[in-house]
């Protein structure tokens, strides 16, 4: 009679979701255009990928009401690209579309004979469920939206993560190579960028479209993922009291805006009340302008030798560098929901890890690939939950509960260096060591960039405190789990502050005047993460509280994240523009921009994408980084001999040879000497020379003939021309 309950709402429950569902499909045919079929298809595999992966979902986050549903299609990323990452790197597979959706398709057959041998009992919200798919799709297809009105991939780091996207899709074996060291493979953490190359291969989008859809992917995700632990975390809290639904479902509608829409304090001092208080803008503006919340320390007043950054997911979202920060959002969203559910079944007694645990252990590992520095940031998350769930145990005497704390942390750190040893075995890092902070950030700096989230850190801190000491036992017993969850974000959010003023990790910014400004982007980043979620958390429980002087907190703590999330739409307005203006929308094709911006080269451009297969090595002019330079390689995903020389000097740790390629380049367009000209050529095992407008500015005067002589021409417009090496 259950089931029969069951089916008759989940069939009824569908219906009512299969009629929303193709009013958005609607919408999103009417505003999307041309970009709408990619679009709906990228979906439907997500679709596929979520329900093929939802048993096992299940089983990891059988705690939460919807079973994981929104975790289901990340964790499905994760496996499936990671086996057809693994066999790749192996020469077992060939990174294809078919390939990798045969081998997707395997692990979901797998998961369905998992749920078959092993069902889950424990029912599940069915409407929750819908009701975050309409929210996912809602999300989606408003980033898509926002996204066509600027979908250029130029500017800022969008060239290479459009050629680290683009060179994987020609590429059907694993590393690919770098665009801009044609002779050896990408030495970077490219996992993030491969993702998206994985799903936009399997549901046949072609990498100028995938590049701008994966972006609304994550930045959707980057929503819907703390909705769902948040929303967990306060119906855990408040399962015994009414209209927990509602308070559950305000706490997670927080907490994703408060990860994917807010600014920083700098927005709400700067951007709200900066004219009112006389503020002084950098670069003597009267103006705010969206990037000074993520330029602050070092910029205004300007300090020379210590210049930071400290981005937040709206802003990348914005930007739109498909990057490895950005990327791994929503992967690490899922290691904090598996250590949640992970420490929520309390199997005090058990000292070996199950199966949540080894997920994210798993996922901690993989992200030496797609995000090193949250390698190390979420093992110390993890470590922390070993720690807390150690001491909340009752496994016996404290040695014991020490001796369990260690083995784990030995699984954590055997599992996850496992998982990362296919990366780590073809990847060389560039980092020198760390070293002890020489310049440290003013403290009203800090306070404005941080105050709120240490305040309501602060306040949650005594409000478990109070409780424990009304309660008169110890707070391990009379504080619940969701609280502790929250306590544990908020130090680890505490610690990513703080570390970049005490040490950083040396790189080739450090004498530059730059020295802490990677070690604090990316450990800020995720502190920005961790607060979010915390945030709403803790807020929901001030409202909630009947006590007036927590409501009272509750609503000031309210108000100022209400402050801090106007920074999104006064970004869009700076960096987008009016949205309701349709005419301005120009679809999702990152590549439709270089007719205007390349008039003289993109034909040759095209010509390229168009009629060269797999990753010759075609030679263009070296240039600096973020420039307009290396435009061939970046959007067609071919290798040059050098591209953007200080982002090769980051991942290679060698301007000596970096120098004598710049020279070799220039050799090969301007040198009268034929004999020099070829043997150069052999040695880089250059297939293409491409001549167009960057290559005539920047060496001024070019052996065209010379260079024609060489081989044939196979594409010629004007100034601009392509020749292809004789062989042998």
């Amino acid at each position: 009679m259950g089931d029969h309950r069951l089916f008759t709402k989940l069939r009824n429950s569908s219906i009512g979701f299969l009629a929303v569902l193709f009013l958005m499909i609607a919408a999103a045919s009417a505003l999307l255009g041309s970009s709408f079929f990619p679009f709906f298809r990228w979906y439907l595999l997500l679709l596929v990928i979520g329900v093929g992966f939802f048993p096992l979902t299940r089983i990891l986050l059988v705690t939460f009401q919807d079973g994981g549903w929104l975790f289901s299609r990340v964790i499905g990323m994760a496996i499936g690209g990671y086996a057809v990452w693994v066999l790749g790197l192996a020469g077992i597979l060939q990174f294809t579309a078919h390939r990798s959706l045969i081998v997707t398709l395997i692990f979901i057959g797998a998961c369905w004979v998992l749920f078959m041998l092993k069902p889950v009992k424990k029912k599940m919200d069915i409407n929750l469920i819908i009701a975050e798919e309409v929210l996912f799709f809602g999300l989606f297809l408003f980033w898509a939206y926002l996204i066509g009105f600027r979908p250029q991939a130029s500017g800022t780091e969008k060239f290479m993560d459009y050629g680290f996207m683009a060179a994987m899709y020609r590429s059907r074996t694993l590393p690919a190579k770098d665009i801009w060291y044609g002779t050896d493979a990408i030495n970077y953490y490219y996992g993030g960028q491969y993702f998206g190359v994985y799903l936009g291969k399997m549901c046949g989008v072609d990498v100028s479209f995938a590049y701008n859809i994966y972006r609304a992917m994550i930045a959707a995700l980057g929503f819907v993922l703390p909705f769902s632990i948040v929303h967990q975390m306060v119906a855990d809290r408040m399962k015994d009291r009414a209209h927990v639904g509602g308070w559950a479902a305000a706490g997670g509608l927080i907490g994703g805006a408060a990860v994917s829409f807010a600014g920083n304090g700098h927005y709400v001092l700067y951007g709200i009340f900066g004219k009112m208080l006389g503020l002084s803008m950098p670069d003597d503006r009267d103006y705010y302008w969206f990037a000074d919340s993520t330029r602050y320390i070092g910029y205004n007043p300007v300090n020379t030798a210590d210049r930071t950054i400290h981005e937040f997911p709206s802003y990348s979202f914005l930007l739109g560098d498909v990057h490895a920060h950005m990327c791994n959002i929503i992967f690490v969203l899922t290691v904090v929901a598996l250590l949640y559910a992970w420490i929520c079944t309390r199997r005090e007694r058990k000292m070996i890890p199950d199966a949540r645990f080894l997920s994210a252990a798993a996922l901690i590992g993989m992200f030496q690939w797609t995000n090193f520095w949250d390698f190390v940031i979420y093992f110390t998350v993890a470590l922390f939950c070993i720690i807390f769930r150690a001491m909340h145990s009752d496994c016996g005497s404290r040695m014991k509960k020490i001796g369990t704390a260690i083995y784990q942390t030995a699984v954590l750190a055997v599992v996850s260096m496992v998982f990362s040893v296919p990366f780590r075995l073809q990847f060389q890092s560039p980092v020198s060591g760390v070293k002890f902070c020489q310049t440290h950030t003013p403290l009203y700096q800090l306070l404005i960039l941080w105050g709120f989230p240490f305040a309501v850190f602060f306040l949650l801190i005594l409000m478990v405190l109070r409780n424990g000491r009304r309660k008169g036992e110890g707070l391990m017993k009379t504080t619940p789990l969701p609280d502790h969850f929250a306590l544990i974000l908020g130090l680890c959010a505490f610690g990513l502050v703080l570390v970049p003023e005490i040490v950083y990790v040396r790189d080739i910014y450090e004498s530059s005047g730059y020295p802490r400004s990677n070690t604090m982007f990316k450990m800020t980043y995720q502190a920005f993460i961790l607060y979010g979620m915390m945030t709403a958390y803790a807020v929901i429980c001030f409202l909630a509280s009947k006590q007036r002087s927590r409501r009272v907190a509750g609503i000031v703590a309210a108000a100022f994240l209400g402050l801090t999330l106007g920074y999104f739409p006064t970004s869009v307005r700076q960096f987008i523009g009016n949205i309701f203006q349709y005419k301005n929308y120009q679809g999702l094709d990152a590549t439709s921009y270089l007719e205007s911006s390349y008039p003289d080269d993109v034909g040759a451009i095209r010509w390229l994408n168009e009629n060269v297969q797999g990753q010759p090595i075609v030679l263009e002019a070296d240039g600096d980084s973020y420039s307009t330079a290396c435009r061939v390689s970046a959007m067609t995903g071919l290798p040059t001999v050098l591209g953007w020389y200080v982002h090769e000097w980051l991942w290679r740790s060698d301007p000596e040879d970096l120098n004598g390629r710049s020279a070799d380049i220039k050799a090969i367009y301007t040198s009268d000497h034929k004999e020099e000209v070829e043997n150069l050529i052999r040695k880089y095992g250059i297939s293409y020379i491409f001549v167009g407008s960057e290559e005539y500015a920047k060496y001024g005067t070019v052996n065209a003939e010379g260079i024609q002589a060489l081989g044939e021409t196979v594409y010629s417009d004007g100034s601009t021309f392509i020749v292809k090496m004789t062989e042998g």
